[in-house]
């Protein structure tokens, strides 16, 4: 029986499992980055995925019949960062948040699918929280499968040429055994100085807002928590403990 997942400042009319266990799929990390930052129709074949695989994967995330899936990244101090399979009956969307028990709230990191918004990390912080795994019970360890799955948040012109051999590294640890370094190019984008989003820290809040209107981080992130939270957050993101 899936393990059900309660999120209490989450939507409140709909049922989360733990999808955690989809990880162990090549065809998981395929269709997720498919249906995040790439193309959904693109063969699966060419990246040693097997087709049947795929689109089963497909359908399953994207079925509103079923409990939505969830994937936890737990990082420093409590954190936790989700990423949440949102299927409505007309429209699918994955949304990223990060929370933790003491806020009574949600810190959006931002949503692909229908409703497009981020980005919602830089890269110091998605390489931050592909690599501090914490000791628990629940959520991903592996630090290639939590960089992978946060990867559709990137957006940072100061992301470093080592990003792409990280991310191709990632995806040939989690399965993907043919033209990794050609994907981890297209996913990681030409990140290029001006072009792409900049990460600031402000005299508002020591947590790094993002200079993209389009991005919830253009306000600082779980805005209203107390300075406290707001100092322990930051250090937890670019993991200055």
């Amino acid at each position: 029986m899936a393990l059900m997942v309660h999120i209490p400042e989450y939507l409140v009319d709909c049922e989360l499992t733990a999808g955690e266990d989809l990880a162990r799929e090549p065809a998981f990390w395929l269709a997720h980055l498919m249906l995040t930052v790439g193309d959904p129709t693109e063969d699966p074949e060419r990246y040693g995925v097997n087709t049947s695989a795929y689109e089963a994967m497909v359908e399953h995330l994207s079925n509103p019949e079923e409990p939505w899936p969830v994937l936890r990244v737990p990082f420093e101090d409590g954190h936790t960062a989700y990423a949440v399979y949102a299927n409505f009956d007309d429209a699918n969307n994955v949304d990223f948040f990060v929370r933790h028990h003491e806020w009574g709230r949600l810190g959006y990191l931002g949503q692909c699918g229908a409703d497009d918004a981020g980005p919602g990390l830089s890269w110091t912080e998605l390489a931050t929280l592909a690599e501090t795994a914490q000791n628990c019970s629940e959520g991903l360890t592996d630090s290639s499968q939590r960089l992978l799955l946060l990867l559709p948040m990137l957006g940072d012109a100061e992301t470093p040429p080592e990003a792409r051999h990280m991310v191709a590294q990632a995806l040939t640890r989690c399965g993907i055994s043919s033209e990794a370094d050609e994907l981890a190019t297209v996913l990681v984008g030409e990140q290029e100085t001006g072009s792409d989003p900049s990460w600031t820290v402000t005299a508002d809040s020591p947590i790094a807002v993002c200079s993209s209107p389009h991005s919830p981080r253009h306000i600082p992130l779980a805005l209203g928590i107390t300075p406290r939270q707001a100092q322990a957050l930051a250090d937890a993101l670019i993991g200055r403990g």
